[in-house]
């Protein structure tokens, strides 16, 4: 099967799910591109429910081959910062790193972003990996009950990802100024994905920026947090590397200033 045929009839699958959004459907060009771009809309908007056999083959295809494509960086060959040979700075896209784990700034339902195509950490995560990974967050949640609640950690896999699983922990939201709570908050979420991926005999983790997208955490306090808080973490952990993967040149500034002074 052709790209563009593939990714036809991974829209039509959704669209037979979903019928509602057939007209808008009808709106897309038929170019591999803009159908692309509409099979992340629909993905990103279906509800966790069965899939079949046919269709998750096809995806999976086709995130592997986008997945290659992207090229996959082998955390190991990362360079360590000067001052500890456990971490590593790095700037990209936390979907191409191979560690055990990345980890996921989640929402409280812990299913993913449902904006289409929206360009958060979360939608990111979730669209590289494949409708799997909303499946078994959505088997986690029915298990649990409740939302998941800040500063704690959930562990699933990676999927269609290059890194082996995905930690997903829900960061504080800041409506004003910032607090004492906000801080061992966002402090608890680097612990506690950390405590899980040694729980689980997992070797390398690679933490997004969590909470400094919508969640609206100052980048500067964020990234102090996170780094004193992995690295008093690491003192008493099996762990052997840490990447901090930022996004966008201000975060770099931001954490070369704390690990490369």
């Amino acid at each position: 099967m052709k790209e563009l045929e593939q990714i036809q009839f991974l829209n039509e699958t959704l669209l037979d799910e979903m019928p509602q959004y057939r007209l808008e459907a009808k709106r897309v060009p038929r170019n591999a591109e803009e159908q692309r771009y509409f099979l992340r809309c629909l993905m990103n908007v279906r509800e966790p429910g069965a899939l079949s056999e046919r269709f998750l083959k096809a995806q999976d295809e086709l995130l592997s081959r986008e997945r290659e494509e992207k090229g996959v960086v082998h955390v190991a060959e990362l360079p360590p910062v000067p001052s500890d040979e456990r971490l590593v700075l790095w700037q990209g896209d936390i979907t191409r790193l191979d560690a055990d784990a990345i980890v996921n700034a989640a929402n409280a339902r812990l299913l993913g972003c449902f904006r289409p195509g929206h360009n958060c950490i979360d939608n990111v995560i979730h669209s590289a990996a494949g409708l799997q990974l909303r499946e078994e967050c959505a088997a986690i949640m029915r298990a649990q009950g409740h939302e998941e609640p800040t500063g704690q950690a959930k562990l699933t896999g990676g999927y269609n990802l290059p890194a082996r699983h995905v930690l997903h922990t829900v960061g504080p939201i800041i409506d004003g100024p910032l607090s004492d709570r906000d801080r061992e908050l966002l402090a608890s979420c680097y612990r506690s994905c950390l405590a899980l991926a040694e729980e689980k005999g997992l070797k390398s983790v690679a933490f997004c920026c969590i909470s400094t997208g919508v969640f609206r955490f100052p980048k500067g306090e964020a990234a102090r947090i996170a780094v004193a808080t992995v690295k008093e973490t690491l003192q008493n952990s099996r762990i052997e590397k840490v990447v901090f993967c930022v996004h966008g040149d201000e975060n770099l500034r931001i954490y070369q200033s704390l690990l490369l002074a």
